[in-house]
C-alpha cells in the first residue's frame, strides 16, 4: 500500500475519532486538534517518502514530536473545555467529590435548578430505601442529579431492583436511577432527570429504524467493495475498464461478499443482543469509501441506557464472537486457494501479495493447516481475495477486542472487573501497543487510534452487580482470541512446523 494512502487512512480514522469523542466537550476547533494529532505520522511519512524505508529515522525525531504533540493536544483540549453533563453532576473539585465519571445520558441542560425535587418529594424518596436493603445516610444535590449515599446491606441486584421499583412508583419515568461505585468503592445511587420522558426530546422525534438508509448504504458499500475487490483480484483500478467489462467487476464480488458478510454478522451480533434485551438500537449501517478496503466497516447506535453489567457484557461480546466464527471458515477456504511466494523485504502484515503470517500464531496455524508443506520457512502467502477478506476480518476482530474504552474489548473488561479496573487495563493496553509499534511499524495506526480513544466507557445503570462465572469464562475466551491473533509464533513452534 502506498505510504501516502496509509497516511490518508490514518487521517480519516483520526478525524472520525476526534469528531465523535471530543468535539462536544471542547470549543477548540476539531481541525486544529486533528492537525496536532497528525503531525507525528506526517513527519514519519515525510521521512519515509524522502529517505525510504531502508534509512532508519533518528529516535529523537520519533519521540520528540510524539511527546510535544500529545501535550499540546491535551492543553488545547482542556483550555477550550465545555461544562459537560457529567461534570454538571460531578463538581470540578475532585477533592470534595467521590462520584466517578457519569454515564452520557440525555438529560436536561438547565443548570439553574439545583434541587430537582421539593422537600415533600425528598421525604418520600427516603422511604424508597428500606434500611434492610440500603441504609440511606444522606442526600446530596447536584445541578443534574440527586445523589443518595449510604451503606449497602443486600446483594446489588436485589438492592437496585427494589429501589428502582420504589423510585418508579414514586416518580414514574421522571428519573433514571443509576447505581455506581464512588472512588472509595462505596456504592451510591443517583437520580438523573430523564430527557427520554420529555415529549419534546429529540430522542423521541428522531426515527430509530431507517431501513431505506441501511439498504442504500449496503448497496453502495457492495459497489465500493466490489471495485476494490477487482484490484485485490489483480486488475488495475480503472473505472472505464471495469464498468465496460462486467466480467472484471464480477472478479471483485468474492472479496466484497466475504468482507461484507464478516462485518455485517459482527454488527448483527450486537444488534440481535440489543433486541433480545429490549435496548433501542439502530439497524446496522455500512460506511462506504471508494478506496483502501472499500469500506470503513459498519456500526449500530444504541439509544437507551444499558441496564447492568451482564447486559453490557452480552451485547459487547456478541459482535466479535459472531464475526470471528464466520471469519475462520472464510479465511481457511481463502488460504486453501492462496499461493505461496518467496519471502522478501517487502513481505509484511499489510502486503496482501506477500503476507508474512508469522506475526500471528492463529494465522500461522491456519495457514499451515490449509497449505500444508507448501508453507515453508522462506515463504510468504499471496492471498486469494476471500483470504484477504478473512484476514481483514481477523484484524477487525482483534482491534475490537482491544480492552480499551468504547471498543468491544473495553466493554468486556469493564463488565468483568468494573469501570475503574477497565480504565487501568485500557491505559496499559494503549502503552503496550505503542511500544509494539516501535518494533512493528505496521502497528502504528493501531497505536494512534487507541492512544486518542477515551480509556473509559459509559457505565451501566446498575454498574455494581458483578458477572456470573459463565460470563467470566467467556470473557477470558474472548481475550484469549485477541492474544492468539496478536501473539507471534514462538521459535520452538516454527521449528516443529518447519516454517
Amino acid at each position: 500500500m502506498p505510504i501516502w494512502l496509509f497516511l490518508l487512512l490514518i487521517g480519516a480514522i483520526t478525524y472520525l475519532i476526534v469528531q465523535r469523542n471530543v468535539a462536544n466537550i471542547t470549543r477548540t476547533p476539531v481541525w486544529i486538534l486533528w492537525l496536532v494529532l497528525m503531525t507525528p505520522p506526517g513527519i514519519l511519512t515525510a521521512w519515509a517518502m524522502i529517505y525510504g524505508n531502508q534509512t532508519p529515522m533518528p529516535p529523537g525525531l520519533v519521540i520528540v514530536p510524539f511527546v510535544v504533540c500529545s501535550l499540546l493536544y491535551w492543553v488545547l483540549l482542556h483550555r477550550g473545555r465545555k461544562v459537560s453533563k457529567s461534570e454538571a453532576i460531578n463538581p470540578a473539585n475532585p477533592q470534595n467529590s467521590e462520584v466517578e465519571v457519569q454515564p452520557k445520558i440525555e438529560v436536561s441542560t438547565d443548570l439553574s435548578s439545583v434541587r430537582p425535587i421539593n422537600k415533600t418529594e425528598e421525604d418520600n424518596l427516603r422511604n424508597c430505601f428500606p434500611w434492610s436493603i440500603y441504609y440511606l445516610e444522606n442526600i446530596e444535590y447536584r445541578p443534574q442529579a440527586v445523589l443518595c449515599k449510604g451503606k449497602l446491606r443486600a446483594k446489588p441486584d436485589v438492592a437496585y431492583q427494589t429501589i428502582r421499583e420504589n423510585v418508579e412508583q414514586l416518580f414514574g419515568d421522571r428519573f433514571l436511577l443509576i447505581f455506581q461505585e464512588s472512588l472509595s468503592g462505596t456504592p451510591f445511587f443517583a437520580l438523573v432527570p430523564n430527557a427520554i420522558a420529555d415529549p419534546k426530546s429529540r430522542v423521541n422525534t428522531e426515527p430509530l429504524k431507517r431501513p431505506g438508509l441501511a439498504l442504500t448504504l449496503l448497496l453502495v458499500t457492495l459497489l465500493t467493495t466490489t471495485l476494490i475487490g477487482t484490484v485485490v483480484a489483480g486488475f488495475s483500478f480503472n473505472f472505464k475498464q471495469v464498468f465496460s467489462n462486467p466480467a472484471i467487476l464480477l472478479q471483485g464480488l468474492p472479496y466484497a461478499l466475504a468482507l461484507m458478510t464478516i462485518l455485517g454478522i459482527h454488527e448483527l451480533g450486537h444488534y440481535m443482543a440489543a433486541v433480545y434485551y429490549k435496548i433501542k438500537a439502530t439497524l446496522p449501517y455500512f460506511i462506504p469509501i471508494p478506496f483502501f478496503l472499500g469500506t470503513f466497516g459498519a456500526f449500530i447506535q444504541m439509544r437507551s441506557p444499558i441496564p447492568n453489567r451482564k447486559v453490557l457484557f452480552d451485547v459487547a461480546i456478541a459482535g466479535p464472537l459472531a464475526g470471528f466464527i464466520i471469519t475462520l471458515p472464510l479465511l481457511f477456504w481463502g488460504l486453501t486457494h492462496s499461493e505461496v511466494v518467496p519471502i522478501s523485504a517487502q513481505s509484511g502484515i499489510l502486503n496482501f501479495e506477500s503476507l508474512d503470517p508469522r506475526f500471528s500464531l492463529l494465522l500461522t496455524l491456519l495457514g499451515k493447516l490449509a497449505m500444508g508443506s507448501e508453507l515453508a520457512a522462506e515463504t510468504a502467502i499471496h492471498l486469494h481475495p476471500v483470504a484477504v477478506a478473512g484476514y481483514i476480518g481477523l484484524i477487525v476482530t482483534a482491534l475490537n477486542l482491544m480492552p480499551v474504552g468504547q471498543l468491544d474489548g473495553g466493554h468486556i473488561v469493564h463488565a468483568m472487573y468494573g469501570q475503574r479496573t477497565g480504565a487501568i487495563v485500557g491505559q496499559i493496553t494503549r502503552l503496550l501497543v505503542l511500544g509494539l509499534a516501535f518494533v512493528q511499524p505496521d502497528l502504528l495506526i493501531w497505536a494512534i487510534v487507541l492512544l486518542f480513544m477515551p480509556a473509559t466507557d459509559e457505565p451501566a445503570l446498575n454498574d455494581v452487580s458483578e458477572l456470573d462465572n459463565k460470563r467470566d469464562i467467556w470473557g477470558l475466551v474472548a481475550l484469549s482470541i485477541l492474544v492468539i491473533i496478536l501473539l507471534p509464533v514462538p521459535k520452538l513452534l516454527t521449528a516443529l512446523l518447519h516454517i
